[in-house]
């Protein structure tokens, strides 16, 4: 099955898509007076997620929570633990429901995202992204310095030493893990004397601490079909296994091998040796996993709720067979699949051009728009979506609960 082959109807059956619309002559109230409202404790206010100035970014608190918790329950009920990823939400509030529900810590890409997360309240932080220049390794170990459960990863001897430098000049012991490539050559240094080596040279370095290995296989998480993903998965993992045997084997501090994602968090538990699974799109789905498959359903990964979406208003609705609304490219990205309009069918949506999303109705397409009136879409990739807000709005059947600052916004660096 091709990724694209998921009708959207099966998609919507699978999400539990309700068909909840209001007509819209509504107040529209703005991204700042939303921020208003909730710093003076307002949110009494009941103000409707169909009252809100679009585009706005909305996380459906019901679905998310059941996200939460099922991926708790499963790492408790396989064995393991979960070290997501805040590449995905960059929001502090849901790292710490993460963390509340028994996360060991949580990832970051890049060193940006730790500094906002630690300056946020969280502080165990795993830095998956080597940092190779000296402004980088600097910042690094800067907040190595203030935050003790910060952990940077590296995949070079030559890094290495360099990390080792800036330890010892600040006067600090640096935790760090080996990146082990898994085999897709983007990152990481390859599987067995390669990263034993690596793991030697840094446990003998002054000013820094081996604590383990990652290894992530980043191809292996869309891979469709729920079967060839699990033998993807576990055959390329039987070399990180026997690497990180040889790092125990060899007296290594081997307390992590951290690795795995949303794709295959029920099929990590089975690498033997991993610690922790680094989980991140699972607390939003969106339409590019919904399309995989998965255990239960080789059509339709539906094991967690695609619990993110994007209100959009129509702008224009003057030319048959379609209507344009206000999120486009610089709203919901341009990955594909292309976002889905939740709760109807017999239509499609494009968010091709900059500022606009173009509907195209189907003959059997359940309802039409008419300028002004809102409907709602599941993004296609929830990581690159969430850098493109500000804040997100908590939303408890269709009342703002909560509006929640995605501090690491833009954290790219």
């Amino acid at each position: 099955m091709s990724r694209n082959s998921l009708s959207r109807r099966r998609f919507l059956q699978a999400s539990g898509a309700a068909a909840l619309w209001l007509p819209t002559s509504v107040a529209g109230y703005t991204a700042a007076e939303m921020r208003q409202f909730y710093a003076n404790g307002e949110m009494s206010v009941n103000v409707s997620k169909w009252e809100l100035d679009t585009p706005a970014l909305c996380v459906d608190l019901d679905l998310l929570e059941a996200n939460l918790d099922r991926m708790a329950s499963t790492m408790s009920t396989n064995g393991i633990a979960s070290r997501p990823h805040a590449k995905t939400h960059k929001c502090p509030t849901i790292a710490q429901m993460q963390m509340d529900r028994g996360s060991v810590g949580i990832c970051t890409a890049k060193v940006s995202e730790a500094e906002a997360m630690f300056q946020n309240g969280i502080d165990n932080i795993l830095n998956t992204t080597g940092n190779v220049t000296p402004t980088k390794i600097n910042r690094a170990m800067n907040l190595r310095q203030q935050c003790p459960g910060f952990i940077q990863a590296t995949d070079s001897q030559d890094n290495a030493r360099l990390l080792s430098e800036a330890a010892v000049a600040k006067g600090i012991i640096a935790d760090v893990v080996v990146d082990v490539d898994p085999g897709i050559r983007r990152t990481g240094t390859p599987f067995g004397q390669p990263a034993l080596q690596l793991a030697q040279l840094v446990d003998q370095l002054p000013g820094l601490n081996f604590v383990g290995m990652l290894c992530y296989d980043a191809a292996a998480q869309h891979v469709v079909g729920f079967e060839t993903r699990k033998a993807q998965t576990l055959e390329r993992m039987v070399q990180a296994t026997d690497t990180f045997e040889m790092m125990k084997a060899s007296g290594l501090n081997t307390e992590i091998f951290s690795g795995g994602g949303t794709g295959t968090y029920n099929i990590d538990h089975d690498t033997k040796g991993l610690t922790d699974v680094q989980v991140g799109s699972y607390v939003f789905m969106d339409a590019q996993y919904i399309s995989i498959g998965g255990e239960e359903d080789n059509e339709v990964y539906s094991d967690f709720h695609t619990s993110l979406t994007i209100m959009t208003t129509v702008l224009n609705d003057q030319y048959e067979g379609k209507a344009t609304s206000d999120a486009g490219a610089k709203a919901c990205t341009i990955n594909q699949p292309w976002p889905i309009i939740k709760g109807e069918t017999g239509m499609s949506y494009r968010s091709g051009s900059d500022e606009f999303g173009t509907i195209t109705y189907q003959e059997d397409a359940s309802r039409t728009y008419k300028v002004g009136e809102k409907l709602e879409v599941i993004v296609s990739h929830c990581d690159p979506v969430v850098n493109l807000y500000d804040q997100m709005y908590a939303i408890r059947g269709d009342k703002v609960e909560a509006v929640w600052p995605i501090s690491a916004r833009g954290m790219s660096a």
